[in-house]
């Protein structure tokens, strides 16, 4: 099973997060997952905010 943290990772990687990954992210998060996930996700919304990370779901709808 991909936990967050693996999503996570791939998108820190490459700089760009998928609306896939991003769909997958929202299921994992109605789940139960521990603190490194936790701590993962929240990383993962900082590179978000900061410019580090690009979204492919905000790109569609004109959003920067």
């Amino acid at each position: 099973m991909t936990r967050i943290r693996d999503i996570v990772q791939r998108a820190l990687a490459t700089g760009y997060l998928t609306m896939e990954a991003e769909n997958q992210l929202r299921q994992l998060l109605t789940t139960r997952y521990d603190l490194e996930d936790f701590n993962a996700f929240m990383s993962l919304q900082e590179a978000a905010m900061t410019g580090k990370v690009k979204q492919e779901s905000r790109e569609r709808c004109g959003i920067k």
